[in-house]
């Protein structure tokens, strides 16, 4: 007999379960990673601790090797609802700078990307030529082009949010590339040839055809391509030195072996990107909603 479908069965449920996994594995190597160090404070202090007083230590450390969840907790907190938005030391003030970039290079990215991916579609030549161009561009790694970017422009006296924001639009322009290009050829041939035998022009074919069978591609695109945008502005702070973003909060993080402001600004970056993955989710929603597709 087969069971009547339950949303916390099948959808909650999995989800805790992972989570639950998570956690005790994380608390495991809180104590296996931060043990040592335990250990060797006692033995200079020469004293003799138990196994239950290491465990305990291991979860109160002020700079852990792993920070236990408690105090990344704690310190999302303290830095979030304690501290004034226009705080230097708010992660919301830090999450907002590099929010702008990250909006502002997927903004010009997403205009890019649907426009290469129009001529590519409707012209031949910028197919064989463009599309292995876009390809190669992928395969550089952006640590390693993100610095030549920053030094080109900052010598040209262009500085601030354009350079994270270029950096956010090379990132994210690819998959919206391919997704669209796949997307605008997905009508069946059969439709493309009644469109044909209706007289339609290029414009009219495109604008009843290609693109509303190409909104599902574009929005899974979108997911990706705000997402790795956040990556990219994260990206482009750091070899400028930034004193503002959540990539400033990783570096100096970094530079003073604060390892629970580093782990906090990474959830923060988290939480940020899986709210503006959300908000894409609900406009794709929204948008088939209004084609009249039923979810």
């Amino acid at each position: 007999m087969i069971s009547a479908p339950s949303p916390f069965r099948d959808r909650i449920l999995p989800v805790l379960t992972v989570i639950l996994a998570i956690l005790v594995i994380w608390h495991i190597f809180v104590v296996y990673l931060n043990a040592p160090f335990v250990r060797d404070q006692a033995a200079r202090a020469n004293e003799e601790i138990t196994f239950a007083q290491v465990v305990e230590r291991t979860f109160a450390q002020e700079r852990p090797i792993l920070p236990a969840p408690h105090q990344i907790v704690a310190e999302l907190w303290d830095t979030t609802i304690n501290k004034a938005v226009t705080s230097k030391r708010s992660l919301v003030y830090h999450a907002w700078i590099t929010l702008s970039a990250t909006l502002a290079g997927f903004a010009m990215g997403t205009v890019l990307g649907i426009a290469l991916a129009i001529a590519i579609v409707h012209n031949r030549a910028m197919d064989k030529s463009l599309m292995p161009w876009v390809i190669a561009s992928q395969t550089i790694p952006i640590l390693a082009i993100a610095p030549m970017i920053i030094v080109v422009l900052n010598s040209i006296g262009v500085s601030g949010l354009m350079p994270k924001a270029l950096i956010s639009t090379y990132l994210s322009f690819f998959p919206i590339v391919v997704g669209m290009v796949k997307g605008l050829r997905s009508p069946d041939m059969l439709l493309l040839d009644l469109m044909h035998t209706y007289n339609a022009s290029p414009s009219q074919t495109f604008w009843k055809l290609r693109w509303p069978a190409s909104m599902p591609y574009l929005f899974t695109s979108l997911k990706v391509a705000i997402a790795i945008s956040l990556v990219g502005a994260i990206v482009g702070e750091l070899p400028t030195g930034a004193v503002a973003g959540l990539g400033a909060r990783l570096l100096s993080g970094s530079y003073y072996g604060q390892t629970i402001q580093i782990w906090a600004a990474l959830f923060m970056a988290a939480g940020l990107a899986a709210l503006l993955v959300s908000i894409v989710g609900m406009a794709h929603t929204r948008v088939l909603a209004r084609m009249g597709v039923k979810p």
